[in-house]
């Protein structure tokens, strides 16, 4: 790909990836910033290979920029490690795409990659010259547009329903007998008749509020397609009812999934949907702690959605560069790799069979994440790729509008998809 033909792209790209701020639905409790860091002790040198991430809350001598740095030294060469937040950093990998001095490395969260290929900045996998196939289907597809594949998962988070085991026992609930929606309002039920409050989720007005949603809304058989299908007005009439009738609080409408969690961590809620990111947190509550799938509709497990980065190649100009870059991103995903990778951030479920039975090897009691990480989708999968943000913002706009009383679950949801229709052209 040309420069003139990034430029062009990456200039329409920019102002859409603004309202992609998802760094909160993979990673959500992880501080950030908005400024660019170089935080590798190795930084500098003609022959430093350059990397940029979405980490700035990892310093130096943190076991990231150590492992980065390692995997530089197998390769080699040094690393210029860059970290920006989220969004900062999509931003400005497309001007550095337009400059055209991109780097050779970014590791990207998942709904930003098809922003950057479809931008024409990245190298193809299959062009790269590295092989895919052992990477989990549904993990991968997340990097894919156009049935051609631009990056590789560093590992998978996803989301599940949390529970307060003294709770549930106090009322009367197996967390095993939750097969599908109606088993699950019949705890919800029970849990209520108890005394306590039953469950909490995040239904904010950003992307994070779509995450959440987006097991409801897929577990009741409905596609990002068609907002407003019978399956997924069926969806929000669940959240809604909740609300309505006390199931859920109020105050989930402006709930991100850091309050979400907070509200769970007092002892007060029988549930809450939340992240692979809270696992050492329930660990250290005051109360026990288990997890369940969130269930279909009709029962098996809802798909939810990943959270997690990608690694990406930008195209360079000088394809030597190439051949570096493959064995620092060889390095990154081995089984081992992916392992250090996944207890490094606590937890990423490695995204291949092997890594993912190396790491319960090692953590056992991580066998309900990595199947629910195994049923997961990507937001951008579908193919719906730069669509995806469009889509997702008409989405929970529908949510918050339903919630709040304004509309009802049918007549929100036709004007969500509406509004999608029109800022996807179709």
């Amino acid at each position: 790909m040309n420069r003139t033909s990034v430029s062009a792209k990456a200039a329409v790209l920019g102002t859409a990836v603004l309202a992609l701020s998802v760094s909160a639905s993979a990673c959500a409790s992880a501080p950030q910033q908005t400024g660019g860091t170089t935080t590798s002790a190795s930084a500098g040198g003609a022959g430093a290979y350059t990397w940029w991430d979405p980490y700035p809350q990892h310093d130096p001598a943190s076991a990231w920029a150590k492992r980065v740095d390692t995997c530089g030294k197998q390769a080699g060469v040094t690393i210029q490690r860059t970290a920006y937040d989220t969004t900062a950093l999509t931003n400005q990998a497309l001007l550095a795409g337009q400059e055209g001095n991109a780097p050779d490395v970014i590791l990207l969260d998942n709904p930003a990659v098809s922003t950057l290929a479809d931008a024409g900045m990245l190298t193809t996998m299959s062009d790269f010259g590295l092989d895919t196939a052992r990477f989990d289907k549904n993990l991968i597809a997340a990097g894919e547009l156009d049935g051609k594949t631009y990056g590789i998962p560093i590992g998978a988070n996803t989301l599940a329903l949390y529970y307060n085991k003294k709770i549930l026992d106090a009322a009367g609930v197996d967390p095993g007998s939750i097969k599908d929606w109606a088993t699950l309002n019949a705890a919800l039920k029970k849990v209520k008749a108890a005394g306590k409050k039953p469950i909490t989720f995040a239904a904010i007005g950003t992307e994070e509020g779509s995450f959440q949603f987006l097991p409801w809304f897929w577990g009741s058989g409905a596609q990002l397609t068609q907002l407003d299908s019978p399956q997924a007005v069926a969806a929000l009439d669940l959240w809604t009812t909740w609300v309505k009738d006390g199931t859920a609080p109020n105050s989930v409408i402006s709930n991100s999934q850091n309050t979400t969690w907070e509200q769970f961590l007092t002892g007060e809620f029988a549930f809450a949907e939340n992240g692979t990111w809270q696992i050492d947190s329930a660990e250290k509550a005051g109360f026990p702690t288990g997890i369940v799938q969130i269930p279909g509709k009709d029962g098996g497990t809802a798909p939810t959605p990943t959270g997690g980065e990608f690694i990406t190649v930008p195209v360079q100009k000088d394809t030597k560069r190439y051949a570096v870059t493959k064995k620092i991103l060889e390095c990154m995903t081995t089984p081992e790799g992916l392992v250090e990778t996944g207890t490094t951030f606590a937890y990423y479920i490695p995204s291949t069979a092997e890594g993912q039975q190396a790491i319960l090897a090692k953590e056992p009691g991580l066998k309900p994440w990595v199947d629910a990480v195994k049923s997961a989708k990507g937001r951008t999968s579908d193919n719906l790729g730069t669509k995806y943000p469009k889509i997702s913002e008409a989405l929970w706009t529908g949510v918050q509008k339903a919630l709040s009383g304004s509309a009802t679950p049918a007549d929100a949801l036709k004007q969500a998809q509406a509004q999608a229709k029109q800022a996807t052209g179709g």
